[in-house]
């Protein structure tokens, strides 16, 4: 489902990261580990199609991701990418159904309000539905947010440091909810993270070196 080869990738002038070769299958689960600096992030940016001018080969569900346009691309990762980041990138004038909303539509996807309800009622914030975002705790937020990840029943979900900023109860549910989450479609999930409390929850690793 996810494939790299040969892969590099550099901002600029500055010096190439070089990431190691690896392959998620379809449905696994993966933590992708290293300090800050060791490029977990930009490796989830190139793999989202968010970072392009990488060297070597990227494949995400059989496509490889320099083959096409922005455009495809566009399209490319509304209907196969859910993303989950650090920042919940929540749009705080809209409601928590106009949040989620926006998934498929901007996957130009119909919107099926009853998957709505069905996703928020999965995340158990069902009541929070017409809530704005700006009335929801942390914990809440990112419940948003992994719901519209999801929403589209992506087959690939990317997960950027979703617990670094949580405690250890909160940590344990978001981890909790993104494995069933992705289990109920069959999702590849790779989570990347410096969360050590993480390891013991997800079994196949992959370590970045700084």
């Amino acid at each position: 489902m996810v494939t790299i080869k040969n892969l590099s990738f550099a901002y600029g002038n500055q010096k190439g990261m070089r990431f190691p070769d690896f392959s998620i299958a379809k449905g696994e689960h993966c933590l992708l580990l290293g300090e800050s600096g060791s490029g977990k992030t930009t490796l989830l940016h190139v793999l989202g199609g968010l970072l392009r001018g990488y060297s070597g080969s990227v494949e995400v569900a059989g496509t490889e991701l320099s083959s096409l346009s922005e455009t495809a691309l566009d399209h490319f990762r509304g209907k196969h990418m859910g993303f989950v980041f650090q920042r919940n990138h929540l749009i705080t004038a809209l409601s928590v159904e106009k949040n989620l909303v926006m998934a498929p539509y901007l996957a130009e996807l119909p919107v099926k309000p009853q998957q709505v309800d069905d996703v928020l009622k999965s995340l158990g914030i069902e009541t929070k539905k017409h809530s704005k975002v700006t009335e929801l705790s942390q914990g809440q937020a990112q419940r948003v947010a992994i719901a519209r990840a999801v929403l589209n029943n992506p087959p690939v979900i990317l997960a950027d440091e979703p617990t670094s900023a949580l405690d250890d109860k909160s940590c344990a549910q978001v981890i909790d909810l993104l494995i069933q989450q992705a289990n109920a479609h069959q999702a590849t999930l790779l989570v990347a993270t410096h969360d050590q409390r993480l390891k013991d929850k997800i079994g196949k690793q992959i370590s970045l070196l700084g």
